[in-house]
């Protein structure tokens, strides 16, 4: 038994090993073939970061929709951190690392460079990209397909936003590749995945949920993946083993962020999460206001969020980076849903006064 479950262990492990070899292959024709959309692809991997969910889709759909802009948030917060859960539990390596590693191209070295989003230093499998991509844009594009038939009853106009949803994916995923960030199959498995998410989570909005609810999944979703962390290295996993290879492998020693590692994915999620039930909390249900209003709260809301995602954090001691890593996603949903709209409200309901 034991020489078949070694023969088992060995026929997989090349099997995985041709599957890596094509996939560096795969980012080398593209690097070479696409190379004049450079710019675009760097373009399309920064809209498909799991952050730019939290400070541009969440923002821009809220003041559209309430509900749909509260989805995306949960959705996001949710799948990022499945995301994480899936990785360490996969592990799966990056093309950016595996091919100074596996030691498979000493003669014929592919013809590839890395880029300043390539080096992250999370495990590879699934795409935290594709997949937190998958499932927020299917809220916004299922919730926008929905209203165009609703208002047109055309199912050739309302079938246009899972176009672009498809498309959207097909870009996010390709730039991934091209960067040499991911593997092929590590996109495919995160859009899939997220896919399925954003169809299961987007059914279950948690709209004038309790404070309470929010507090204890926050704490819930953070202690877990800690006792997962904790519990894996205790049967002898080292889950720091990508950290290790991303800083060995990177091009540029500037390009490792302490804002890739998974603790910040986690403190992110669990953050915005807590600050979806505070912002709930202090105004239950939002504040109304006309279309023209809006467009107002979204240039405010979109400037504090680009001051507070540009306030620069101190890496050590990484537990207090962590920390202000959570406050600062617990602002986010105060500053879109509270503070900007506040005031806007505040000026524009003493101006109809006066």
């Amino acid at each position: 038994m034991s020489r078949i479950c070694l023969f088992n262990h060995v026929r997989e492990s090349v099997e995985m090993e041709a599957i890596y070899t094509q996939g560096i292959w795969a980012a080398e024709t593209l690097q070479q073939r696409t190379k004049n959309l450079e710019k675009f692809w760097l373009v399309i991997t920064h809209l498909g970061d799991p952050k730019a969910a939290f400070l541009f889709v969440f923002p821009f759909t809220y003041f559209i929709s309430k509900r749909a802009g509260i989805a995306v948030l949960w959705v996001a917060a949710v799948s990022e951190w499945l995301n994480l859960v899936f990785k360490w539990m996969l592990f799966g390596e990056r093309p950016f690392w595996w091919m100074g590693e596996s030691g498979l191209f000493v003669n014929t070295q592919p013809q590839v460079h890395q880029f300043p989003s390539t080096c992250e230093t999370g495990p590879g499998s699934p795409s935290g990209h594709a997949m937190v991509t998958a499932a927020v844009w299917w809220v916004v594009m299922s919730s926008l397909g929905s209203s165009l038939y609703a208002r047109t009853r055309s199912v050739m106009i309302s079938a246009t936003p899972y176009v672009l949803y498809v498309g959207m994916l097909v870009g996010v995923g390709i730039s991934r590749i091209f960067i040499l960030a991911h593997f092929p199959h590590q996109v495919i498995a995160g859009s899939i995945t997220g896919f399925l998410l954003g169809v299961l989570l987007s059914g279950r909005v948690p709209e004038r949920r309790p404070l309470l609810f929010f507090f204890r999944l926050s704490i819930g979703m953070l202690l877990s993946a800690l006792l997962l962390y904790f519990g894996l290295q205790q049967v002898g996993v080292d889950l720091s083993w990508s950290i290790a290879l991303a800083k060995k492998w990177c091009s540029r020693a500037e390009w490792i962020r302490l804002d890739t590692a998974p603790f910040s994915s986690l403190t992110r999620d669990c953050g915005a999460l807590l600050g979806l039930g505070l912002a709930q909390y202090w105004k239950p249900n939002g504040w109304s206001l006309p279309w023209a209003p809006r467009s107002l709260c979204l240039a405010l809301s979109s400037m504090g969020l680009y001051h507070v995602n540009r306030l620069p954090l101190p890496v050590r001691p990484q537990g207090l980076f962590y920390g202000l890593f959570f406050v600062k996603f617990v602002l986010v949903p105060q500053i879109v849903m509270v503070f900007a709209p506040g005031l806007v409200y505040l000026f524009t309901h003493k101006t109809k006064k006066d």
